[in-house]
C-alpha cells in the first residue's frame, strides 16, 4: 500500500505523539508498504523549534527511510489556550499544499491522519474521498474537551460550535481509532458509528530490558542515589494536564519524615520552571533532563516506583503515553485517578490508585510501598504481565497493518464491482477484520 500520514508531531521529537507516529510509519514500512509523512518542525515538549528547522519555508528530509515533508508553523513560547488554537490553525493552513500535492501526484491508498491536530484532519478526509483513498483518523487525545475541561479555553460559548465541528470531522472519516476503551466509548457519544471505530493502543517494545549492573550504574552515576534510597519517578511532559505540583507537596510532607524516600522528575515542558521554583527548598526532590532511547529504559528500570499523576478533569481525555514503558519495567505504580477511569483500569493489578488531588494519600501510598518490598515485587510482576498482554509493540502494529490491508482490499473490490459511491463495510460483513 501507499500510506500518507498527516500529523503535527514526528521525529526527532522523542516523546509523546511524535514517538508513536515515527514508530508507526517505520513499522508499516517494515511490512513492505510505501509510507510518506506531512508534519511540522520538531518543537515538543519544549515548545521551541530547533535552530536547524526554523524559518517559514517547507523542508524535505528522510528519517530512517521515511520521506518527510515539514510545513512551517507558529509555535508559542507560552502555550495558552488561544495560542494553541493559532498553533494548530497554522499547521492546518501550511500543510494544505503538501497534502494536496502529495495525494494528487502520488495517489496514496490510505490517508492516515493523527490528532493532534484535528484541524488539519478535516482536509485529509476530504481529499481522501476525492482520490478514492481510505481515510483513517487516529486520536491520541480529545483536544477540544481537554482545552475546556482543563481551563485552557475559558470562553464557554465556543464549546458547542467547536464540538459540532469536531463531530463533523470525526464522521467524515471512514474509520476512527483511539488508544483506550473509555476513549472508544467517548467516540460513540460524539456520533461515530460503532462499526467504524477501532482501538489502536500506544505500545512499548517489551523486548527492551537492561541488566541489573546497568540500572545500578545509572542510579549511582546519573541520579546520585544509593541502594538504600527509595526512588519515586515521574517521567514525561511537564504541563498542566498532570498536576505535578502534587508530587512536590507530597515530597514536602515526607522530607523530614523519611529522608531515604527521594523524588525524581524527568522531562521538559511549560511547567518545569515553576515546579523547580516550588521545590527549590526540598532536599528530596531532583529534576532530570529528558532521557531517550537506552538511557530512558535504564531510567525506568533503575527506580523503585513510578508516579502517574493526572488531573480529574483529564480523565479519559488522554492515556499517558509513557504508561507502556512504565509497566514493562516491572516496577509498581502509584496512579492518581478515580475508580472506573481508563487509567485506573489499566493499572489496577500493577500498583496503588489514589484520588486525584490527594496529597496526603500520595504520601501514604509512597510510604506503604517503601516499607513493603514484597508488595512492590507483586505489583511489579503484575505490571509486566499487563505490558506483555496489552502493550506489545509487535502485536499492535501487526494487527493495525492487517486491518489496513484488509480494508483496502475490500475497498478496491467494491470499486471494481460497482460504480456506486463506496461506503465502509459494516460490522455484519463477514470479511471485516
Amino acid at each position: 500500500m501507499r500510506i500518507l500520514l498527516v500529523g503535527i508531531n514526528y521525529a526527532p521529537d522523542l516523546i509523546g505523539v511524535a514517538k508513536y507516529n515515527a514508530e508507526l510509519c517505520e513499522g508499516l514500512a517494515s511490512f513492505g508498504h510505501d509510507v510518506r509523512v506531512v508534519t511540522a518542525p520538531p518543537y515538543y515538549p519544549e515548545w521551541s523549534i530547533p535552530r536547524d528547522y526554523r524559518g517559514w519555508s517547507y523542508r524535505k528530509e528522510t528519517i530512517n527511510g521515511i520521506p518527510v515533508t515539514r510545513s512551517p508553523i507558529y509555535v508559542p513560547h507560552e502555550p495558552t489556550g488561544a495560542k494553541r488554537l493559532l498553533h494548530h490553525a497554522s499547521f492546518a493552513l501550511t500543510s494544505f499544499w503538501p497534502v494536496l500535492s502529495t495525494t494528487l501526484r502520488w495517489r496514496p491508498d490510505v490517508v492516515f491522519s493523527v490528532a493532534p491536530s484535528l484541524m488539519s484532519a478535516a482536509f485529509s478526509a476530504w481529499i481522501a474521498r476525492r482520490i478514492g483513498a481510505l481515510s483513517w483518523l487516529h486520536l491520541q487525545d480529545f483536544e477540544i474537551d481537554a482545552a475546556f475541561d482543563l481551563g485552557l479555553l475559558a470562553n464557554k460559548r465556543l464549546r458547542n460550535p467547536m464540538v459540532a465541528i469536531e463531530r463533523k470531522i470525526l464522521r467524515s472519516f471512514d474509520y476512527v481509532s483511539t488508544i483506550s476503551p473509555p476513549m472508544l466509548g467517548r467516540l460513540k457519544t460524539k456520533g461515530v458509528e460503532a462499526e467504524n471505530i477501532r482501538e489502536v493502543r500506544n505500545w512499548t517494545d517489551i523486548r527492551q530490558t537492561t541488566s541489573n549492573e546497568e540500572t545500578a550504574r545509572f542510579r549511582k552515576e546519573q541520579l546520585g542515589l544509593s541502594d538504600k534510597d527509595f526512588v519515586c519517578l515521574y517521567s514525561g511532559t511537564m504541563s498542566n494536564k498532570q498536576g505535578l505540583d502534587l508530587i512536590i507537596e507530597a515530597a514536602r510532607t515526607l522530607d523530614s519524615v523519611d529522608p531515604d524516600i527521594r523524588f525524581v522528575l524527568c522531562g521538559e515542558g511549560p511547567q518545569k520552571l515553576s515546579l523547580q521554583a516550588l521545590a527549590k527548598d526540598l532536599a528530596n526532590v531532583q529534576f532530570l533532563e529528558l532521557q531517550a532511547g537506552e538511557r530512558f529504559a535504564q531510567l525506568l528500570d533503575s527506580v523503585d516506583v513510578h508516579l502517574i499523576p493526572q488531573k480529574a478533569e483529564a480523565a479519559d481525555l488522554v492515556l499517558p503515553s509513557k504508561l507502556g514503558g512504565i509497566l514493562a519495567s516491572a516496577k509498581p505504580v502509584i496512579a492518581m485517578a478515580n475508580p472506573g477511569t481508563g487509567l485506573a483500569d489499566e493499572v489496577q493489578e500493577a500498583g496503588l490508585v489514589i484520588p486525584p488531588g490527594d496529597i496526603q494519600g500520595l504520601a501514604l501510598a509512597v510510604r506503604a510501598l517503601a516499607n513493603d518490598p514484597k508488595l512492590c515485587r507483586t505489583f511489579g510482576e503484575g505490571a509486566r504481565k499487563i505490558a506483555l498482554k496489552q502493550w506489545n509493540k509487535a502485536a499492535i502494529l501487526t494487527t493495525l497493518e492487517r486491518n489496513l490491508s484488509s480494508l483496502c482490499q475490500l475497498r478496491k473490490a467494491a470499486f471494481q464491482s460497482s460504480s456506486t459511491p463506496y461506503s465502509p463495510p459494516t460490522a455484519k460483513d463477514p470479511n471485516l477484520p
